[in-house]
């Protein structure tokens, strides 16, 4: 079914109005888009030359041993240059054992020099187009996969509906308290290491139910790291106690937040059945899953606001059992179950939890999601979020992969190129969904709108599948 048939912003913000989606509202004036997005935004002891975001768009592309490869190195260069003032570098594993691909990116010793010079060309193209990079935000994410790591996940706790969705034994042992431990000084030593490559800026990725984010919700745990909020944070805000102490002001310390678990899906785009009251999860009404409740989020964003966290990324979902709640999308990834709900309803439960966790933390500079599927008319919504105080960043995923110069028409114009924004197809989640390539994985982009590089990779991983199949 296509649901975006609008010819006019009138005609989006009519049936945002009928299906009751009241968070989503835009600016219309391009002029005063422009000055909305173009405010600075002040973070901690540094300081954001735009409210404009890019968020940490993961390419699959790294070398085997963890190293920007070619495409990574491109792809950095096209945001540096594109205007954007937050622009957050994609999940790096603290360990092997931790990726969620062999591709994906692995900060080491040895190839410290590689992302001294990822991070130095970006600020360097930056300052070619923009005359300064010293209003330029760069974190780079820390992630531990978790239960999605490969080739061997590592789980919290046993949670049935997921355990059946990723094929988890019953009886699949569950990382202990002792290896918990151990695992928070490889987020430091990962963060010491991004500190000597130049970053000034570290993020853990709390989100889309990988390890960290798969804590948040293990009230079934035993022992220090599960059941009540405080273990259930525990090994978080160590962390960030840990750094803290020792790199002081030097780090900035943010975070991609997970406000809303909600509940799996089945392949044809229903709720797996559940018990109610619902004993899992991180921000979900226990006695009606399906909806959030921000209690405990807003219990645990202080915590961490308290242990120095001075940057937060608002994120829901999980993209491997219901992923139309993170990403609104209009046309499935292969293989995957059609939108279950209009998609502006997707829209705005993002923005009615950003917005409610943004004012209820004013001094925390927030970053919104969820942006994509309103294509042309992302930037009004996200400029009339950012002028009504329910955001302070606007964010761009998927279509940073399409439109990595977005940023640079919001500036100049207050409009952008409706031939090239991102129509939320899902072919980049596709691409990230193939295994079967000689290195394990392979590369995603934009095949649409990024043509030359990654239309030959698509059909090479059509043809693959086919192989299999």
């Amino acid at each position: 079914m296509k649901f975006f048939t609008y010819q006019t912003l009138r005609e989006l913000q009519q049936d945002a109005e009928r299906l009751g989606a009241r968070h989503v509202q835009f600016e219309q004036d391009p002029a005063r888009v422009r000055e909305l997005l173009a405010r600075k935004v002040r973070c901690g002891a540094l300081t954001a030359g735009n409210s404009i975001a890019i968020h940490p768009m993961e390419g699959c592309d790294a070398t085997l041993d963890g190293r920007p490869d070619e495409l990574v190195w491109r792809r950095y260069e096209r945001f540096g240059r594109g205007g954007a003032k937050l622009i957050w570098f994609e999940a790096t594993a603290v360990c092997p054992e931790g990726r969620a691909n062999t591709r994906q990116l692995w900060i080491t010793e040895e190839n410290l020099g590689d992302f001294a010079r990822l991070l130095e060309l970006t600020r360097r193209v930056h300052r070619e187009e923009w005359g300064t990079d010293e209003d330029l935000v760069c974190p780079l994410q820390l992630t531990h996969s978790g239960r999605y790591s490969v080739p061997t996940r590592i789980i919290a706790y046993h949670h049935p509906l997921i355990d059946a969705k990723t094929g988890t034994p019953a009886d699949y042992p569950v990382i202990t308290d002792d290896e918990l431990e151990r695992l928070e000084d490889r987020y430091v030593d990962a963060a010491r290491l991004a500190l000597r490559a130049g970053f000034n800026t570290i993020d853990m990725k709390v989100t889309h139910g990988y390890l960290l984010s798969e804590l948040m919700g293990a009230k079934t745990r035993a022992g220090r790291y599960g059941g009540s909020l405080e273990n259930r944070t525990r090994l978080i805000r160590n962390v960030l106690g840990k750094m803290r102490a020792e790199f002081g002001s030097r780090l900035l310390l943010g975070m991609r937040l997970g406000c809303f678990d909600g509940v799996p899906y089945t392949g044809d785009g229903q709720p797996m059945e559940h018990p109610v009251p619902y004993p899992w999860g991180f921000g979900v009404d226990a006695n009606n899953p399906q909806r959030e409740d921000l209690t405990e989020v807003k219990q645990a964003i202080g915590w961490f606001r308290d242990a120095g966290v001075e940057l937060l990324n608002v994120s829901l979902g999980c993209p491997y059992y219901n992923p139309h709640l993170g990403r609104p999308f209009e046309k499935p990834d292969e293989g995957n179950y059609e939108p279950p709900e209009h998609p502006l309803l997707g829209v705005d439960r993002h923005f009615r939890i950003a917005g409610e966790l943004q004012r209820a933390f004013p001094d925390l500079p927030m970053v919104g999601t969820g942006y994509s599927w309103l294509q042309k008319y992302c930037i009004n919504a996200g400029a009339k979020n950012v002028g009504d105080g329910a955001i302070r960043f606007f964010g761009f995923g998927r279509g940073a992969l399409a439109y990595p110069d977005l940023a640079r028409d919001v500036l100049e114009r207050g409009e952008v190129d409706e031939r090239r924004v991102c129509k939320t197809l899902t072919f980049c989640t596709y691409l990230m969904r193939q295994k079967n390539h000689p290195l394990g994985q392979f590369a995603t982009g934009c095949p649409p709108f990024d043509k030359e590089v990654y239309g030959p990779i698509m059909k090479e991983a059509r043809e693959a599948k086919r192989r299999v199949i």
